[in-house]
């Protein structure tokens, strides 16, 4: 029942920009944290950034000040907005979440229960 669907993922040369999207359904979005992962072959899964039940937003060093993420509500949809892209943010993003609601700082180590398709994101030097 409860769905995420990712999109917005391509082809872009480093210092480019690219937005991706999470549209959800199936739950309550406003209370719930929605978390960006993502996977790149023969790297470890890592926790992009993270919008959180009570509007906070955190990310992982490696992305701050160069991505951004924003909620729309009333389509119940997440926006992962990249600039300044680099080859070593090339994987496949995902947007998670779990029914308990909220993440808080721990936000990577939360074994989130459901999850999308993905989208790949490819950065060329």
């Amino acid at each position: 029942e409860v769905q995420l669907v990712e999109s917005g993922g391509g082809l872009v040369q480093a210092g480019g920009t690219l937005i991706l999207s999470c549209t959800s359904s199936g739950f309550d979005f406003d209370g719930h944290a929605i978390v960006w992962f993502r996977q790149a072959p023969w790297k470890e899964r890592e926790g992009v950034g993270c919008y959180d039940s009570d509007g906070t937003t955190r990310y992982t060093d490696s992305v701050k000040g160069r991505f951004t993420i924003a909620r729309d509500s009333a389509k119940n949809t997440v926006f992962l907005q990249m600039t300044n892209l680099k080859p070593e943010d090339t994987g496949v993003y995902y947007c998670e979440t779990d029914p308990r609601g909220g993440a808080g700082f721990l936000w990577k180590s939360i074994p989130y229960t459901y999850w999308g398709q993905g989208t790949e994101v490819t950065v060329s030097a």
